[in-house]
């Protein structure tokens, strides 16, 4: 399974990840496709958007290759559970 196929992968499981997860997945599938993070940290508002961009940042220096393969191995320990 390669990147492309994993983030479509993704958008298909049976049961929706609980959030810890869903946030995991979100960063580093940004790390992976875009790199570090970029922009301001949203406002306290903002809480899901906070959440997200914080989970992103944590991934500060990590090569998007890297990134990738976490992701694409985080994906198919989800598909691998259903």
């Amino acid at each position: 399974m390669d990147f492309s196929e994993a983030s479509q992968r993704v958008q298909n499981l049976k049961k929706r990840p609980d959030n810890s997860t869903l946030l995991k997945l979100y960063s580093l599938y940004k790390q992976g496709s875009d790199g570090d993070v970029t922009g301001s940290r949203p406002g306290m508002l903002d809480i899901k958007g906070r959440a997200k961009w914080d989970a992103w940042q944590t991934l500060k220096g990590l090569s998007q290759q890297q990134a990738q393969r976490q992701y694409i191995a985080l994906v198919s320990e989800l598909v691998s559970k259903e």
